[in-house]
């Protein structure tokens, strides 16, 4: 991915907030000789080994998992907020833009089997019920139900290298930045809000 410098976030802790917090991606692989995608929800834990993965499941009907046993190279995509940016927004003239937050991940996919399943399973609905008001657990659940999990295909991707842009008008001055940010509060959408909540976040670049 193509990232200029002044946008690049090389800060392992924020971008893996950021995977935490944004957790459904696309996974990207080749398969049968064409790239292929699905969008899924991939959890960052540490494995067995102590190595930082990503862990998923897809559904045994999609073909994308034969393409693991060919290829173990995988890509797998995060999108954060993101909103247009008017140049009409700045005191000077200039091209329009978009702000956005993404986080690629690359690595090597492992197919995982057995008690491994059930225990990705578990942290993966651990996370989300959280907030449930009767949250549930996969011990709870009966035995015809988790029959559902012979028809996964579950996996661990080791995780080579990361990726991450954070494009949050950072190259525009103090007075800019926060007109854009103010801007982005008046067009009240639900990607305008939460890009201007992240500008807050970060600071301009002090020209």
């Amino acid at each position: 991915m193509f990232t200029p410098d002044i946008y690049k976030n090389e800060n392992p802790e924020e971008v893996n907030k950021f995977l935490e917090e944004n957790s459904f991606g696309i996974l990207i692989n080749q398969t049968n000789g064409k790239l292929w995608a699905t969008h899924i929800p991939l959890e960052l834990a540490i494995n067995n080994e102590g190595k930082t993965i990503l862990e998923g499941h897809i559904a045994k009907e999609n073909p994308q998992w034969e393409g693991f046993k060919q290829n173990e190279e995988v890509l797998a995509i995060f999108s954060g907020p993101n909103s247009y940016i008017s140049s009409s927004w700045y005191d000077h003239e200039n091209a329009p833009t978009w702000n956005y937050i993404a986080v690629h991940v690359y690595g090597k996919i492992k197919i995982i089997e057995g008690e491994a399943v059930v225990n990705s399973l578990k942290r993966l609905v651990d996370k989300h019920e959280q907030q449930s008001e009767k949250p549930i657990r996969i011990e709870d659940l009966s035995s015809k139900t988790m029959r559902q999990v012979n028809g996964i295909v579950a996996f661990e991707i080791e995780i080579e290298e990361i990726q991450a842009t954070r494009k949050m008008s950072q190259n525009r001055d103090e007075k800019n930045y926060q007109n854009i940010i103010l801007e982005l509060e008046k067009k009240n959408t639900t990607e305008s809000i939460a890009t201007a909540k992240e500008m807050k976040k970060c600071p301009y670049e002090k020209l």
